[in-house]
Formats: structure tokens, sequence, C-alpha cells
């Protein structure tokens, strides 16, 4: 069996609502295993040439590298922004029992 890669998705939204509307959308399709759902947080940003400063959520989002395209996919599908912030990092190493978690939480295949 190959090795499975492991990814941790980053993004931010407007609302607590939002944050927990995209969690459960995630994970009940089963593209991600876990979302953590922070905040609120400040965020300083270039938006439209000025710096913006605003309250946000940050997600979380734990998956698995195969899955990546399809997830990034949905994540814009239900995101509130015009240009959302997703942003994926290859995970080097985990806990090996909380990496099987993940392969029994999400999709297969």
């Amino acid at each position: 069996m190959a090795e499975r890669e492991y990814t941790i998705v980053f993004s931010t939204v407007d609302s607590k609502d939002s944050a927990d509307k995209i969690a459960e959308t995630l994970v009940a399709e089963k593209l991600a295993a876990c979302v953590n759902v922070v905040g609120p947080i400040s965020s300083v940003y270039w938006w439209e040439g000025k710096i913006e400063k605003s309250e946000e959520y940050l997600l979380i989002i734990k998956s698995r590298r195969d899955l990546l395209d399809a997830l990034m996919r949905r994540l814009k599908e239900v995101h509130p922004y015009k240009v959302p912030e997703v942003l994926a990092v290859k995970v080097d190493r985990g806990n090996e029992d909380y990496l099987a978690w993940i392969d029994e939480s999400v999709r297969h295949g």
C-alpha cells in the first residue's frame, strides 16, 4: 500500500457562522477529518489598493493530500469571500494513530 500524504489547509472567514457552516460542510462531505475554528482574530492585509483591518475566524482544516483539489474546489464554492484564502501545507510527520484516524474519517479511493 502506498504511503498516504496529509495536508493542513488554512482559510479565514468574516464570521463565526460562516466558519461553522464551512467546517460542517467539509466534514459532512468527508473532505476533511477535522476543522478547527479559531477566533476571533485580527487580520491586517492589502485589499483593493489600501490596508484593511478586520475581525476574522481562522479555519484549520486537516485532510489527505489526494483530496486537496476537491477540498479546495468545495471550499471556494461555499466561501463568502470574492478571493478566499486557501493555503495548503504538507504534513511531514505526525502521530501515526491520528493520521490513521484521518484516513478513517475522509473519503476513500
